[in-house]
């Protein structure tokens, strides 16, 4: 008789106090892990910056700010709730509030809930083309966490769940989408695809054994070959949108310093070591920082001319 699918994460108690409670919400939400919140925010500084020609509205920024903020949180609550069962037969989600009982799956609705409201409220404050595309944004996080399960690529519904916040941010300033705007979109859809399946890589061996589907099983050997036609496409396609925005020196030198990192993260995973791999994964915040700092430095720099 198989155990294979057999839960050994032990039960613990509900939390008794406030203070316990409130502790198991926020690691459910991952505020003591906000990876996600940066690789998030960069590709949405990224179109703020380009968008409102490296200016944009502080109002409009700290809205964007805050609701990238609220999203990540309500979607890590969400697909907490949707791997409740997964969680307990993987060894690194195993300790997880939701996976351990500390929080009940009707809490982790009721977060995710809250949550979407107080980001829907915010981009009420924004105007109605871009209070409409929130609509596909809150979609994509409710249905990427569920992927898992019929394709072996979920981390392109991720990369679209993380990348809307581009579009958006091009219609918040301009009412619109251009063309350079679909660019950064994709850019940002072909960055989750390298740092989502370096993340994948580090629980390959569990998804395996409990059947959940993802790039890294996919690619399988060819893992790191794909890896690095997806980085060099990447950087390929922030080339293109640096072309299309007119962009200068500072901007492409931020690029080469991000080819480096790219360089950097294939080291990192030369051994599919899970350790490294999640270094890999985390790093990808520098590279997203890289870039943003040189579209803010070359606005900066040609308006001081």
């Amino acid at each position: 008789m198989s155990t294979q699918h057999i839960n050994l994460t032990p039960r613990v108690m509900r939390p008794d106090s406030t203070r316990a409670r409130l502790w198991a919400y926020a690691r459910l939400i991952r505020a003591d892990r906000p990876i996600g919140i940066f690789l998030l925010l960069w590709p949405a500084l990224w179109a703020l910056w380009i968008a409102g020609a490296g200016n944009p509205p502080w109002r409009v920024v700290l809205i964007f700010v805050l609701g990238v903020a609220l999203m990540r949180s309500a979607g890590c609550a969400i697909n907490d709730y949707a791997d409740r069962e997964f969680d307990r037969q993987v060894q690194r989600t195993r300790n997880r509030p939701l996976a351990t009982g500390l929080v009940s799956p009707g809490e982790s609705l009721a977060v995710f809930a809250l949550l979407s409201l107080l980001a829907f409220g915010l981009v009420l404050l924004l105007n109605w083309t871009t209070v409409a595309m929130s609509v596909v944004a809150l979609t994509l996080a409710v249905i990427y966490p569920f992927m898992k399960r019929y394709t072996h690529l979920p981390q392109l519904f991720l990369g679209a769940a993380f990348g809307w916040a581009v579009p958006m941010a091009f219609t918040a300033l301009d009412g619109s989408v251009p063309p350079v705007g679909w660019w950064l979109f994709a850019a940002t859809l072909v960055w989750a695809l390298v740092y989502d399946t370096q993340y994948a890589m580090v629980d390959r061996d569990d998804d395996l054994k409990i059947g959940i589907k993802s790039t890294a099983i996919l690619f399988g050997r060819w893992d790191r070959p794909m890896i690095g036609l997806l980085q060099v496409a990447l950087l390929g396609l922030l080339t293109w949108v640096g072309l299309e925005a007119g962009r200068g020196w500072p901007y492409f030198l931020s690029l080469a310093l991000a080819a480096a990192l790219a360089g950097y993260q294939q080291y990192l995973i030369r051994d599919r070591n899970p350790s490294a791999c999640f270094q890999a994964f985390l790093n990808n915040n520098y590279l997203g920082m890289l870039v943003f700092a040189g579209i803010a430095l070359d606005y900066l720099l040609r308006g001081s001319l």
